[in-house]
């Protein structure tokens, strides 16, 4: 099943507009995607002009730093950070970072549902495919390899910016990169 703009573009808003995101999707040209992270991580267009969050995009430490609010780092300094995860991690995970604390009890704030928020999960990890990959800087573990426990008290992250925390979920198809980021000054 393909997903169509409105749908994403509307998941994309309802779940992340109180958080500090950057949502965003970029091309896929590189064997290698961690260089596609990055040139996404410096605003390259969503190839299919589709519109994402990005609450940095006017901040005038963008001037000086285009990847703002990520920090510069080369691809093997991204890549030993991530690690790969099962798609209803990344279900979860997407959960998890509609506010601060990348914890699930943040869809206490959403009138709807849980089942309904999961919905809006899905629609956004259905333009991606069947056959993506997801990474992230989240070590959550669980008790299979490549699962996140959000059951868990504790957890850990690799941040990739200027933010004393950030966490997120990159999603990895044949043509395209998709991040869902959110970021925490405290």
């Amino acid at each position: 099943m393909s997903v169509d703009q409105t749908s994403w573009e509307a998941a994309v808003r309802h779940l992340y507009e109180d958080a500090y995101p950057y949502d965003a999707t970029g091309p896929r040209r590189h064997e290698n995607w961690v260089l596609d992270v990055l040139a996404l991580m410096a605003r390259v267009p969503d190839p299919r002009g589709w519109t994402g969050l990005d609450d940095a995009a006017e901040n005038p430490e963008r001037e000086s730093c285009p990847n703002y609010p990520f920090a510069a780092h080369p691809s093997e300094y991204i890549a030993r950070r991530l690690q790969e995860i099962d798609r209803d991690s990344a279900e979860n995970l997407l959960l998890a970072l509609t506010d601060d604390g990348c914890t699930l009890s943040n869809l206490s704030r959403f009138s709807e549902s849980e089942a309904e928020l999961r919905v809006m999960a899905r629609t956004l990890l259905e333009r991606y495919g069947d056959s993506a990959i997801y990474v992230t800087n989240v070590n959550k573990p669980g008790h299979v390899r490549g699962t996140l426990d959000f059951t868990s008290s504790g957890w850990a992250y690799s941040p990739l910016s200027v933010y004393s925390e950030d966490y997120g979920l990159i999603v990895v198809s044949d043509t395209e990169v998709g991040m869902f980021w959110n970021f925490a000054d405290y």
